[in-house]
């Protein structure tokens, strides 16, 4: 077999040894070969949050990776850093380097191992190299954005200011400000900003250098710098954290230092389960005993504890790497788990015997050239790079990668690094190329203004004619999106076809002249190889995402407003069923809102189109907003408020001409029964009131992700502006009708009452309770209104209605809690003027959430004027006019015996309603957990697959009215099928069950399991967001007024 042929790298080419880590091995020894074999890949995130890959043997041990990574960025002090990853229990752990990998990753394909300081010197001034200083400052700037560095605000800004100073160079106010506002580095930066700027002013001439050993300086001298907390608890059972430094080990109460044993101090440390035990040396001045427990989670995270002390212990106090212990001719007592690699003191001797070579670096976010000199060569004039234009340049790779301001965005392909050897590796650096002269891949650069996008090949690729790559003669930094250790996708020199476009990439920022395709990997996950070439490909913005929503939304109120413009007419219209009077109400105020949004929708898929780049128009970036349509629509049905306000009317006249015709019943009972109608039809009727609630949820978060100096922010905000005037306007009928389809919707589930629907009523809440009588525990259902509490049972009937057994007055009611009294778990007494009756729910949430509103109703009835009046009351005269007579004579003795304002017929479709879904789940539903709903309707693509199933499905998915609604897709008139979601449980796939995919959320409900895959993670998030509210019923947060209808 011959020996593996080696390549010319970037480093080699600058002048730097091909392993420039540090070795653990002693002068004149060789390394171990390194098993050969299957190779398998590790994705390794850097610190400047860039993402390389890594190919390496199976069987090599955990050094062959770090070793690689430290090799890849050229890094000589690289025994202060490690690489951390979440092991199968979810605990994250450093990766031991002295074991196998595929022993310790068992999906290396799932997972991503973080890059990141591990040990944090006392003195940064040992620290000898600018790129370890500059990586330790990109640490402190990801603790700060994290909340683990927590400071006063004076240091806070201090901080700050030296990061900027790194990052754009010498204080301008204006620009200063300008980069604040698009660069969060602390949670609550814009209380500081003031204070950023005035400390940034007295940075002028520090060079990035030179910002990062002043941010160490300050940082070092912060209680919490390099500490990271591990929850625990001492013997009196007190929350506290414990944490290791290179001091010893620190107890902290939150965030303050309440003690510290010093490795001086210490004589052993142990774990025997989930206890971390300290044993100490003998003091006689000491009050502390012998021995110190303290109680951790669990056993993992308690190893996983004692191996961080045990390293940090050899790597600060231990002038060289221990031994290994012999092993046992027998068996073995305790771990054998040992520090592997330099300590400090060996790693500053090397580094001081100079051993290496000096090699240049890029800062990824920095516009200003580092001053640092380099040890091999002398800086070349030219490679100062000149600042950037407003619209920086951003190259679009022709292997389908595009910059984060492109229009498309192709799954990245995964930047590998192979480590075959220990001694060589191959670096796929991307060679960079000074102003003027030739790019890598042989083209010129291009000044923006006289560029032009090339339209290429297939699914967006451009044909490329790749030449071979020609050495760099300088460095290219000033890109604040530009990393020192970005790399071309192919491992190579970039193809010949590379085109700058003057986009903004999509956070507002500049866009990097030279990007690594793994930038996109946060907004654009990677899928699997077989998806990877029909992955459509979309901007990475979340306003491109909140856009989308708008689209997908558009979609389905259209539909929606179809079905009674077209299907509900239409049917109509082929049967006299409908008063002429009722006709002209509905349709005429329908029409017009139907055809203006069907415009609507139009422009806001054309405006999609241009923004995911499917037209030249989106070179110059005008057409990456959406505020200007919005506030051009919503400014449009400023003009149709007329029909909107006519909607609740329509709503009253439906109801009244139902109830005074048994034929119109009939045929719109029967409507109700077509797939077409997925919902009550009255729902429909309020469908664009509350399509006004959802603009403005929109508009908010766009007004909310969007800086002030935005180009979309002054439009969004605006369209924000009109909107919620109109919904103030509409809010108060919006109230009203909800309260009103509500109690029609439940007067078709009831048997036996004839006045539910009164002026003043308003339902509360509906749900499961068990009813304490002679014959034990009885399901029964339970509807709580204002002024009175219903009990009622299931119907053995065809039509599945609920049989009213009682009412309770709550005028002069009293509640408590009675578990004691009657043994029953969850159990709750009512005491009403006239009967008491013991209930139970099925659990302490639900039975506080009974309480909760039977108490506010209760209060309401006393406020109110006095007793109910009786529900139970006899059918009313009959109303149906005299054409109707014949008819209903001709009906059955059944039927007749039957309240003439139930729908007995509706067999087929009263079975699956809320309140039988309530009924089967033993849940419950208030008016303010519909009102959260009617807000929270969502609609889009959705991959669906069961427990038991390999393959994802695709689907549209509609969720409304606490249920998720099937579609083939988004055309499609009616849904297949249905998932009521009360009762359900929200989570996320664990480790166990196999679902190693980006944006994944799971649904089950005894041993029904559906697992939901999204496009992105701001459609994930919000997708968790609307299910959430329908999965976990709402408590109501404050008493209603007697003025209000309900909460809204």
């Amino acid at each position: 077999m011959g020996e593996i042929e080696q390549k010319l790298t970037p480093a080699s080419r600058l002048g730097a040894p091909e392993n420039s880590g540090i070795s653990t091995l002693e002068r004149g020894q060789k390394a171990p070969p390194t098993p050969s074999g299957k190779l398998m890949t590790v994705k390794i995130q850097m610190l400047d949050d860039t993402q390389e890959a890594f190919e390496v043997p199976q069987r090599a041990p955990g050094k062959v990776l770090f070793d690689a990574v430290c090799n890849h960025l050229n890094l000589v002090e690289g025994d202060y850093f490690g690489l951390e990853f979440p092991d199968h229990r979810k605990i994250v752990v450093w990766l031991d380097l002295l074991k196998p990998i595929v022993k310790q990753i068992r999906r290396p394909k799932h997972v991503v191992v973080k890059f990141v300081v591990k040990f944090f010197p006392p003195d940064h001034t040992q620290l000898q190299e600018e790129l370890t200083r500059y990586l330790f400052a990109l640490q402190v700037k990801q603790d700060l954005a994290q909340g683990r560095l927590t400071c006063n605000d004076t240091s806070a800004a201090l901080l700050i200011s030296h990061i900027v100073q790194s990052e754009i160079g010498d204080f301008d106010e204006a620009l200063d400000r300008e980069h604040l506002a698009k660069n969060k580095y602390v949670p609550q930066q814009d209380a500081l900003e003031d204070k950023i700027v005035e400390f940034h002013h007295s940075h002028i001439g520090q060079t990035p250098a030179e910002s990062d050993f002043q941010l160490l300086e300050v940082a070092r001298r912060l209680e919490m710098y390099g500490i990271r907390l591990h929850p625990a608890k001492d013997r009196e059972g007190t929350k506290i954290n414990l944490a290791v430094a290179n001091t010893g080990i620190l107890v902290f109460q939150g965030f303050t230092k309440i003690n510290a044993f010093n490795w001086a101090k210490v004589r052993k440390l142990s774990f025997k389960r989930k206890r971390f035990l300290i044993k100490l040396r003998p003091d006689v001045n000491s009050s502390y005993q012998d021995t110190l427990e303290f109680l951790m989670a669990g056993r993992d995270f308690c190893k996983s504890f004692w191996k961080i002390c045990v390293e940090h212990h050899a790597f600060f106090r231990l002038f060289e790497e221990p031994k290994p212990k012999p092993k046992p001719v027998l068996f073995s007592r305790g771990s054998s788990f040992r520090f592997s690699g330099r300590t400090q003191k060996q790693v500053l001797d090397y580094v001081k015997e100079g051993g290496h070579k000096k090699v240049q670096f890029e800062r990824k976010h920095s516009k200003i050239h580092s001053t640092r000199s380099l040890v091999s060569q002398p800086t070349a004039p030219n490679s100062e790079v000149p600042k950037q234009s407003p619209q920086s340049a951003s190259l679009t790779f022709g292997e389908g990668t595009e910059s984060p301001g492109g229009q498309s965005c192709q799954p990245a392909k995964e930047t590998k690094v192979c480590a075959l050897e220990s001694g060589s590796h191959q670096s796929p650096a991307l060679p960079k190329s000074p102003p003027g002269s030739k790019a890598a891949d042989g083209t010129s650069s291009v000044p923006p203004e006289e560029e032009e996008e090339e339209e290429g090949g297939k699914d967006g690729i451009r044909p490329s004619n790749p030449q071979p790559p020609q050495p760099s003669t300088g460095s290219l930094t000033g890109s604040p999106h530009l990393s020192e250790l970005s790399i071309n996708s192919q491992g190579g020199a970039a193809p010949a076809n590379v085109t700058l476009s003057p986009n903004l990439s999509p956070d507002n920022k500049q866009a990097s002249p030279l990007i690594s395709p793994l930038l996109n990997d946060q907004a654009c996950p990677r899928t699997d190889d077989e998806e990877e070439g029909r992955r459509k490909r979309f901007p990475t913005d979340k306003a491109y995402y909140i856009a989308k929503e708008v689209s997908t939304t558009e979609r389905t109120y259209l539909k929606d407003l179809e079905v009674i413009a077209s299907w509900f007419q239409s049917t109509v219209s082929k049967e006299d069923s409908m008063p002429e009077a009722l006709k002209s109400l509905i349709f005429p105020n329908f029409e017009p809102l139907h055809k203006f949004h069907t415009n609507f929708l139009k422009e806001i898929e054309q405006r999609l189109a241009l923004w995911e780049g499917r037209s030249n128009a989106h070179v110059r970036g005008d057409y990456q907003r959406i505020g200007d349509v919005m506030l051009k629509n919503i400014q449009g049905m400023k003009h149709l408020a007329a029909h909107l306000w006519k909607h609740s009317e329509a709503l009253e006249a439906l109801e009244t001409s139902i109830k005074g015709s048994r034929r119109l019943e009939h045929f719109c009972r029967d409507f109700e029964l077509q797939k077409v109608c997925y919902l009550p039809l009255n729902t429909f009727l309020l469908r664009p009131l509350h399509r006004l609630m959802h603009y403005k949820q929109v508009l908010e978060r766009l007004c909310k992700h969007h800086p002030p100096n935005h180009a979309d922010f002054r439009d969004c905000r605006a369209a924000l502006a009109e909107i919620t005037e109109m919904v103030a306007q509409l809010h108060g009928t919006m109230i009203k009708m909800e309260n009103f389809q509500k109690l029609h919707e439940l007067k078709k589930d009831l048997i036996g009452i004839d006045n539910l629907v009164i002026p003043g009523r308003e339902f509360i809440r509906l749900g499961s309770l068990s009813k304490l009588s002679g014959k034990g525990l009885q399901q029964r259902m339970f509807f709580l209104f204002n002024d009175v509490l219903l009990y009622t049972s299931r119907g053995l009937t065809a039509s599945n209605q609920f049989k009213v057994h009682g009412q309770l007055p709550l005028y002069g009611m009293t509640i408590e809690e009675s578990e004691e009294e009657w043994g029953v778990p969850h159990c709750l007494t009512l005491r009403g003027q006239r009967q008491s009756i013991i209930v139970a729910a099925s659990s302490r949430s639900e039975m506080e959430k009974w309480m909760e509103d039977i108490q506010m109703a209760i209060d309401l009835a006393e406020k109110s004027n006095g007793p109910t009046p009786e529900l139970l009351a006899s059918s009313p005269p009959d109303s149906k006019s005299p054409d109707e007579a014949t008819a209903a004579d001709q009906e059955s003795e059944d039927d007749l015996s039957a309240s003439r304002t139930s729908l007995e017929r509706q067999a087929p479709h009263r079975g699956n309603t809320m309140v039988h879904v309530c009924w089967h789940r033993s849940t419950s539903v208030s008016m303010v957990d519909f009102s959260i709903a009617v807000e929270n309707q969502l609609s889009g693509n959705l991959l669906r697959k069961f427990k038991n199933s390999n393959g994802w499905q695709k689907l549209w998915v509609v969720f409304t009215n606490f249920c998720l609604f099937f579609y083939k897709s988004h055309q499609d008139s009616h849904p297949l099928a249905s998932l009521p979601l009360l009762g359900y449980s929200l989570t996320i796939p664990s480790e166990s069950e196999n679902i190693h995919k980006d944006y994944v959320f799971k649904l089950h409900f005894k041993s029904h399991v559906y697992y939901f895959r999204a496009e992105s993670e701001y459609t994930f998030e919000r997708w968790m967001e609307v299910i959430r509210s329908a999965t976990s019923s709402s408590s109501r947060a404050h008493i209603l007024s007697h003025k209000e209808s309900h909460l809204y």
